[in-house]
């Protein structure tokens, strides 16, 4: 019998531990990640044991009558170890369903972890939510290069990192979040109309925090910022969670000789290079230019994908 419960602080230890050793986990579920921006969201992750043993987590919040997997975060769905099977997801989604079912709960919106983040294959969670009726309601898509089998860079791309290079370009690690993205949002705000998700101090924050996951590449002209990376990485993927570059930066090809040095040099024994998605609108409309810019790496397609379980009473 699997007996569920809220997370409290008081499991802060036990579940961090869990997402260490887990075979899809990433650092983004550890709680000094995921309790940052708590004032936004209404957290009800949840903790499965067995003969009680942990044997799975759910990073989850609360949202009107749903339970998303987990609304502050890329992904989320059901973390687990490696002696995770089929019968024993079934068994969680049976216990899932009825304890969300008492608790008013009337669906879950499911964001399972990407396949390029497993370092076990993951993926049982993908056939319960097909057998119990869920529905996909959202794909993304983002551009990931194998750095194991590696496509050859569009000539184009080549072109501008050595338009780089002989424009005395150099790339550095960087600490000046302030900088990067205050170009950042020039950058969204100019050609997007949006804002960053994270603010300089926010991302700095989590940088302090977990500093062997989240660093900063940058391209400088003698001392002037042109360029910058921001970089989530995990054991198998390293992810680019911002790009961005200056006017002139954008000229000289500066954003290309930091994703070719983190490409070529710093991640080249990483399983993937991820750029993020290229889709907008719930997934609705491609950003066909942005998808191009990347595939010009070398990138190919990898969905994200949301999807919708009712609760069944």
């Amino acid at each position: 019998m699997i007996e569920i419960i809220h997370y409290t602080d008081d499991y802060k230890n036990l579940w961090d531990e869990f997402v260490r050793k887990s075979k899809n986990g990433v650092f983004l579920f550890f709680r000094d990640y995921m309790d940052y921006h708590s004032d936004r969201f209404e957290d009800k992750s949840l903790l499965f044991f067995e003969n009680n043993k942990l044997m799975a987590l759910l990073p989850a919040n609360r949202d009107h009558d749903g339970l998303v997997s987990h609304g502050g975060l890329t992904f989320g769905g059901i973390v687990a170890d490696e002696g995770m099977t089929i019968t024993g997801m079934l068994h969680v989604f049976e216990q899932l369903t009825v304890h969300l079912n008492k608790e008013g709960y009337r669906k879950i919106i499911y964001k399972p972890i990407p396949h390029i983040y497993h370092r076990v294959p993951s993926e049982e969670d993908l056939y319960i939510l097909f057998a119990r009726g869920g529905r996909l309601m959202r794909r993304d898509l983002s551009t990931t290069i194998s750095l194991r089998n590696r496509l050859p860079y569009a000539k184009g791309r080549k072109w501008s990192i050595n338009k780089a290079k002989k424009a005395g370009i150099a790339v550095r690690p960087s600490a000046d979040f302030d900088r990067f993205m205050k170009i950042e949002e020039d950058v969204l705000r100019k050609y997007h109309q949006k804002t960053p998700i994270h603010t300089a101090a926010e991302i700095a924050m989590l940088a302090g925090r977990f500093p062997q996951n989240i660093k900063l590449f940058a391209a400088y002209r003698q001392t002037e910022m042109q360029a910058g990376v921001s970089i989530y990485e995990s054991a198998l993927v390293a992810h680019a969670q911002y790009i961005a570059a200056t006017d002139e930066g954008r000229e000289v090809g500066a954003s290309d000789l930091v994703l070719d040095h983190l490409i070529q040099d710093v991640y080249s024994e990483k399983s993937y290079f991820d750029f993020g998605i290229s889709t907008e609108h719930g997934g609705y409309h491609l950003n066909s230019g942005l998808a191009l810019y990347k595939e010009n790496f070398g990138g190919r397609a990898i969905a994200y994908d949301w999807y919708e379980l009712a609760v069944q009473a």
